[in-house]
């Protein structure tokens, strides 16, 4: 594709949340910080909300990679499960051996003593769940229902929820307030600011192997910000797509024209406002004020 023309060993913006492209932006800096301090302390449930796009799975990874040795970690990344699926996947992730005919209550038992041989261990284990806002309201009691786990001293399990602003609205429900009232650290995720954004594009594009002037200049950026409200997730695309038209056109910096084609071409971006018929407006003013004007004998032919 476009590697070549532009000095890179792989593609800048893709998708898929890749630690080694993490920038440490402020909001993602914080919320990081706040994850390890509240676990290292350890605390019960943590919450880190975000609207879609804005690097919460990335922080998500970044935390698995960052945690010290002692901790064991659990990791669920799609959390649709009722409370009996939502049970065998933490078994799963703990390595917990049960069989097909266990009932619950045995199960819920061979986690809870998984947890006491971990904790003996010297470990502390961390349930991190992605996409939290999908779990079921019977889930959420459940999960609830584990960080009931704990010895004199500490908790045996300690959960982080990484979600939508949905999960708020879902834990304003009043048989989950027992659960809201366990959330000891919470933290909402910011998308970026304009400069920001130029130092995120420039970033990707240095880890990716871009070598020399930038190509995408400030005022690419600030269109970029103007169509995204700084939403990582959205600008990856449109500078996918605006590379794309570059490399198609044989030049070696972005242009405005190829991010408003990249913004046209994307219906998450939010797109400019349609200058034509504000002109039509002031077009038919002017032909009424010439019109009133004849009517009142203003200009004699």
């Amino acid at each position: 594709m476009y590697l070549y023309h532009f000095g890179l060993n792989e593609l800048p913006f893709t998708l898929t949340p890749n630690t080694s492209y993490y920038f440490g932006l402020p909001s993602h800096k914080q919320a990081l910080e706040t994850l390890l301090t509240a676990l290292k302390t350890g605390e019960g449930f943590i919450k880190v909300t975000g609207e879609v796009g804005t690097g919460k799975t990335l922080i998500c990874r970044k935390l698995l990679n960052e945690l010290p040795d002692y901790f064991v970690t659990a990791y669920i990344p799609n959390p649709y499960l009722n409370p009996q699926e939502l049970r065998l996947a933490v078994a799963r992730e703990l390595e917990v051996e049960v069989g097909d005919a266990v009932d619950q209550q045995a199960f819920s038992r061979s986690i809870e003593q998984r947890l006491i041989d971990i904790q003996r261990q010297g470990q502390t284990v961390a349930l991190l769940i992605d996409e939290a806002q999908a779990l079921p309201t019977e889930s959420i009691e459940a999960l609830r229902l584990f960080s009931n786990l704990e010895t004199e001293s500490r908790k045996l399990l300690q959960v982080v929820l990484f979600a939508q602003p949905e999960l708020d609205q879902k834990l304003q429900q009043r048989e989950l307030r027992q659960l809201k009232q366990r959330i000891t650290f919470s933290y909402q995720l910011d998308s970026m600011d304009p400069d920001q954004l130029y130092q995120y594009v420039a970033h990707r594009m240095k880890i990716a192997g871009h070598k020399g002037s930038p190509v995408f200049n400030r005022r690419c950026c600030k269109m970029l910000y103007q169509a995204t409200d700084g939403t990582p997730r959205i600008v990856n695309v449109l500078c996918h797509k605006a590379l794309m038209l570059a490399y198609g056109e044989g030049v070696n910096q972005v242009n405005k024209d190829h991010i408003r084609a990249a913004i046209k071409d994307t219906e998450a971006a939010q797109q400019p406002p349609q200058r034509w018929p504000m002109y039509c407006a002031v077009s038919v003013v002017a032909l009424l004020a010439v019109g009133w004007w004849y009517w009142q004998g203003g200009v004699v032919l």
